[in-house]
């Protein structure tokens, strides 16, 4: 019995362990796992070396981009690093060019001396002259472009020390250039009343040797060299000389007798000069000189240097008319309301060879003068401008211009849109009394 028990019970064994006996036969097969490498077992590495490699990496695509990308910001690198290098190296050129026209502004100055160049003794110097001082012997700096330099011309001294610094290329005098008549003025010879005869010897003696210079040749003559205009104020001198400009495309240079006296010694002869040597070159040309009684006064003598100097600018003024360069395509016009007071010399032939006198207007040239104001001017029924033409004051062409305007003044003030034959009468009045001096006789006694 006790054997048995110990052997049954070995038989039917535990309930646990018929269940691991289960479950032994209901596991499959599973095959092993293939190996991870296949091949000789490589050593690994250590160290260093080991360390820093880096393993290889196929790119993809995208890793492709990023590298091309990358590329480019390298060359876009390598060319910014090459344009920052040769700004370095240009750098100090660029101060160099900075200083050195610095230092040539130093040298120039402010402001510059104007002056002539008398004399070139050598390349590095000259003498020079200025209108306030005398000649100087000086030196020409290296940056002058020494080429354009020769004597008379115009250069730029330096304010201390009179080096020349510089060249004015337009030699011409300012004032000269302001007085070319750039525009034609709107005057022509139908706007003159009368004054036939006065148009007629003005174009022979100016239009015609400048249009058709052949006539004189085929005739065996000369054309005059100049006309003289003269007559008592408003008569029409200056009147006619803007006709003239109108009526011709020759060059029209306009010069008043004051503006030829200058302050310092030399300066009125020079503009003389500089005036007919641009004529000269704008040939052909027409001189128009107003007021030639400011300097072409009789000679006598002088207690001043203000006197000389006129004297000196008239004798200039001589000389150009009548010296050794012949004045073929210039022609010169005077105007004046005193010629007695001229200088005989002026006026002789062979300068100014014609002389037109401006008289007082007639009856018929006041009223061709009144019809050529009032043509414009919105006249009433009343009016009846015989009354004026026929009156027995001296008018003058100025007169009746300003008869026409005060009478057109008066009735604007009135506020009437017609001029009538009672305005017409105060304003020969008022004209009449400024002309007169505008005082009566014993009106403050």
């Amino acid at each position: 019995m006790g054997q048995g028990t110990p052997g049954g019970m070995g038989k039917q064994g535990l309930p646990g362990d018929r269940k691991r006996d289960g479950d032994k036969k209901d596991k499959k097969f599973e095959p092993a796992a293939p190996p991870s490498r296949v091949g000789r077992k490589q050593r690994r590495q250590k160290g260093p070396e080991a360390a820093a490699r880096l393993p290889a990496v196929t790119p993809l695509s995208k890793c492709r981009l990023r590298l091309l990308k990358l590329e480019r910001v390298k060359d876009y690198l390598l060319m910014e690093e090459e344009f920052v290098a040769n700004q370095e190296r240009l750098r100090p050129q660029e101060e160099k060019n900075e200083e050195d026209r610095s230092k040539v502004d130093d040298l120039r100055g402010s402001p510059m001396s104007v002056g002539n160049l008398e004399e070139l003794i050598d390349e590095n110097h000259a003498i020079v002259s200025s209108s306030v001082g005398p000649e100087y012997y000086v030196s020409i700096l290296s940056f002058v472009d020494k080429d354009q330099l020769e004597p008379g011309c115009a250069i730029l001294m330096h304010n201390k020390v009179l080096s020349v610094v510089g060249l004015l290329q337009d030699e011409v005098d300012p004032m000269v250039s302001v007085m070319k008549v750039e525009k034609a003025p709107l005057e022509s010879y139908a706007d003159i009343g009368g004054l036939d005869s006065q148009i007629q010897e003005i174009k022979e003696a100016v239009e015609l040797p400048l249009t058709h210079p052949e006539l004189y040749e085929d005739i065996g003559i000369r054309p005059p060299k100049g006309v003289i205009l003269y007559g008592e104020p408003g008569t029409g001198k200056t009147l006619l000389a803007k006709a003239v400009a109108n009526s011709t495309s020759a060059t029209f240079l306009r010069v008043v007798g004051s503006e030829l006296i200058q302050k310092y010694l030399g300066d009125g002869p020079k503009l003389v000069r500089e005036l007919f040597r641009v004529a000269d070159e704008l040939s052909p040309s027409i001189v128009f000189i107003d007021e030639i009684d400011a300097v072409g006064t009789k000679r006598y003598d002088a207690h001043s240097g203000g006197e000389r100097e006129i004297q000196r600018t008239m004798l200039e003024l001589l000389n150009q008319l009548d010296g050794f360069d012949s004045r073929g395509d210039v022609k010169v016009i005077l105007a004046t309301n005193r010629i007695e007071s001229l200088d005989p010399a002026l006026l002789r032939p062979g300068r100014i060879d014609r002389k037109i006198e401006f008289p007082l207007p007639d009856i018929k040239t006041r009223r061709r003068i009144f019809q050529i104001h009032t043509s414009r001017m919105t006249l009433a029924d009343d009016v009846n401008l015989e009354e004026f033409v026929m009156t027995k004051d001296e008018f003058s062409g100025a007169d009746i211009k300003a008869i026409c305007t005060e009478a057109g003044l008066l009735a604007l003030r009135e506020r009437r849109m017609k001029v009538t034959h009672a305005d017409f009468k105060k304003a020969k009045e008022k004209v009449m009394f400024k002309k007169k001096e505008g005082v009566p006789e014993g009106l403050y006694m």
